[in-house]
C-alpha cells in the first residue's frame, strides 16, 4: 500500500486534512499518531466539560433544599429530563461532524454548553417555579451530545488495532466531568453551604470558553469523513447495531443512569444530608471513568465480548449485593455493591465500544472484502451505528431514574428498583453469550476464499 501523508486543502482552511489513511502503518508512524494523538487530547478536554454540564442536575438537586419545594420524586424527573434530552441529540451530534468538521462541531458544541450553566446561574433560587427547572434541566441535555460528536471524531482519527484504546481513553475522559462536577458541587458545599450553588456554575462558565478556544487552535476537520445516507441506512437496517445498542444500555446506560442518582438515592433512602451526599456521590462515576480505557484495553487484547460477559456477570453480582444492603438498611455494604457497579459499567463502556468496530469489519470479510476496503466498510458502518447506539444507550440512564422514582414513590425505598435491574442485566448476559460467544460463526461465516481467523479477536 502506497504511503499517504496529511495535508491541507487551502480552499477550506488551514485545519482540513484532505487525505487521512490510518491503516497504512508508515503513514500512520509518520504523520498519522502524532495528529491523532493531537486532536484526542483536545476532544476530551471538550467532552470532558460537556459531561460535567450534562450531569449538573444530579448536584443541582443537592442545594434544593425544603424552600425549593420539590420532593424526591421530582428530583428524579429533573435528572431523567437531561439524561433523556441528552441521549436524544446524540443522533444530531453524530452527524453533524462530517457536515461541519471534527474540530469546528467541536468548537460549536463547546460554546453551546454556555447556554445551559447561564441559564441555570440565573434560575437556581427557591421561589423559582418546577417548569422552568425542567426547561433549564432539558437545556443540559446539549452537553450529553458532546459524547456522540466526539465518539465518531475519534473513531476516524483511529486505526482498527488502537481503537479500543483511543475510543475508551476519549470516552474515560469525557465521562471524568461526572464525578468532577461532583466534587466542585461537594467544595462549594463543604465551604459556602448549600445556598450557594451559583459558585459551581460560575466556576464553568470560563472553562468554556478555553475548551472551546483550544479546540479552534489544536484540532483539525478531517476532508474523507462524509455523512452517508447509505451508511446509516444500513446500519439501521444492521441486527448488530440493535443488539449492540442493547447492550449499552447496559453499561454505559447504567453509568450515566446511577451517577446521576447516587447523591438523591443516598439523601432519600439513607438520609444523608447533602454534603455527606456530596462526599460520597464521586466516588463511583470517579472509578468507572478511570477504568473505562482499560476495558478497552482488555478488549483490544482478549476480545470484546468475552470482557463485556464478564463485566456483565460481575454487574449481576454487585447488584444483588445492593439489594441485600438495601433490605438491611446497610449503608456501607450499599457503598461497596454500588461502587462496583459503576466500576464493572466503567469497563463494560470501554468493551462494547471496542466491539462496534470489530464487528463491522469483520462483517466485511464476510462479504469478501479485504485490506482497506475491509477497513474502509468498518469505519463506515462504526461510524453511523455509533450514534443511534449512544443515543439508545443514553436512554438506559433515563430508564434508571424513572425506575428509581417509580421505587420511592411506591415504597419510599430503591430495593425495587435494584431487583429490575438485576433481571436486565442477567438478560444482558444471555444475549452477549447467545450472540457473540456461543456462537460466533451466526456474525463470522467466512465467504468463499475469506480469510476470517486473523480478525475474531476484534469482536
Amino acid at each position: 500500500m502506497t504511503s499517504t501523508t496529511a495535508t491541507t486543502a487551502p480552499r477550506k482552511g488551514s485545519r482540513w486534512i484532505e487525505r487521512w489513511d490510518p491503516e497504512d502503518e508508515t503513514f500512520w508512524r509518520e504523520t498519522g499518531e502524532k495528529t491523532a494523538r493531537r486532536n484526542l487530547v483536545y476532544s476530551v478536554l471538550s467532552e470532558h466539560i460537556g459531561f460535567s454540564i450534562w450531569s449538573l442536575w444530579s448536584v443541582m438537586v443537592l442545594f434544593m433544599g425544603p424552600k425549593y419545594g420539590i420532593d424526591p420524586a421530582g428530583k428524579f424527573f429533573l435528572i431523567a429530563t437531561a439524561t433523556c434530552v441528552g441521549a436524544l441529540v446524540r443522533v444530531p451530534y453524530t452527524f453533524a461532524v462530517a457536515r461541519f468538521g471534527g474540530r469546528n462541531w467541536t468548537v460549536v458544541s463547546a460554546l453551546l454548553l454556555l447556554a445551559p450553566t447561564v441559564a441555570a446561574w440565573l434560575v437556581m433560587e427557591p421561589g423559582t417555579s418546577y417548569g422552568t427547572f425542567l426547561l433549564v434541566a432539558a437545556l443540559t441535555g446539549v452537553g450529553g451530545g458532546n459524547f456522540a460528536s466526539s465518539m465518531t471524531n475519534i473513531n476516524a482519527f483511529f486505526p482498527l488495532r488502537k481503537k479500543g484504546w483511543a475510543l475508551g481513553l476519549n470516552a474515560g475522559g469525557g465521562n471524568i466531568g461526572v464525578p468532577v462536577v461532583q466534587l466542585v458541587a461537594l467544595l462549594v458545599i463543604g465551604t459556602a453551604g448549600a445556598g450557594h450553588p451559583r459558585l459551581l456554575l460560575g466556576a464553568y462558565i470560563p472553562l468554556i470558553v478555553i475548551a472551546a478556544a483550544l479546540a479552534a487552535l489544536r484540532m483539525d476537520n478531517l476532508a474523507p469523513v462524509r455523512n452517508d445516507t447509505g451508511a446509516v441506512l444500513e446500519a439501521v437496517r444492521e441486527p448488530h447495531t440493535w443488539i449492540m445498542a442493547f447492550l449499552y444500555i447496559g453499561t454505559f446506560g447504567s453509568f450515566i443512569g446511577y451517577s446521576f442518582a447516587f447523591g438523591l438515592v443516598l439523601q432519600t433512602q439513607f438520609g444523608r444530608t447533602p454534603l455527606q451526599a456530596a462526599s460520597l456521590t464521586f466516588i463511583g462515576p470517579l472509578l468507572g471513568s478511570l477504568i473505562r480505557p482499560v476495558g478497552g484495553a482488555l478488549a483490544d487484547r482478549f476480545g470484546g465480548a468475552r470482557i463485556t460477559l464478564g463485566t456483565f456477570v460481575g454487574m449481576a453480582a454487585a447488584t444483588g449485593v445492593v439489594i441485600l444492603a438495601s433490605v438491611r438498611e446497610s449503608l456501607p455494604v450499599f457503598l461497596v455493591g454500588f461502587v462496583a457497579l459503576f466500576v464493572l459499567s466503567g469497563l463494560g463502556n470501554g468493551s462494547t465500544y471496542k466491539m462496534i468496530p470489530g464487528i463491522f469489519q469483520v462483517k466485511a470479510l464476510v462479504r469478501g472484502m479485504s485490506g482497506e476496503d475491509a477497513a474502509a466498510y468498518g469505519r463506515r458502518l462504526s461510524g453511523a451505528s455509533m450514534g443511534l447506539i449512544g443515543a439508545v444507550g443514553a436512554l438506559g440512564g433515563l430508564g434508571i431514574n424513572l425506575v428509581f422514582r417509580a421505587a420511592f414513590l411506591g415504597s419510599g425505598s430503591g430495593t425495587a428498583a435494584f431487583v429490575t435491574f438485576l433481571g436486565f442485566y442477567a438478560a444482558c448476559c444471555a444475549v452477549t453469550w447467545a450472540v457473540y460467544l456461543r456462537r460466533p460463526a451466526q456474525v463470522m461465516i467466512p465467504a468463499p476464499g475469506a480469510e476470517v481467523k486473523p480478525q475474531l479477536t476484534s469482536v
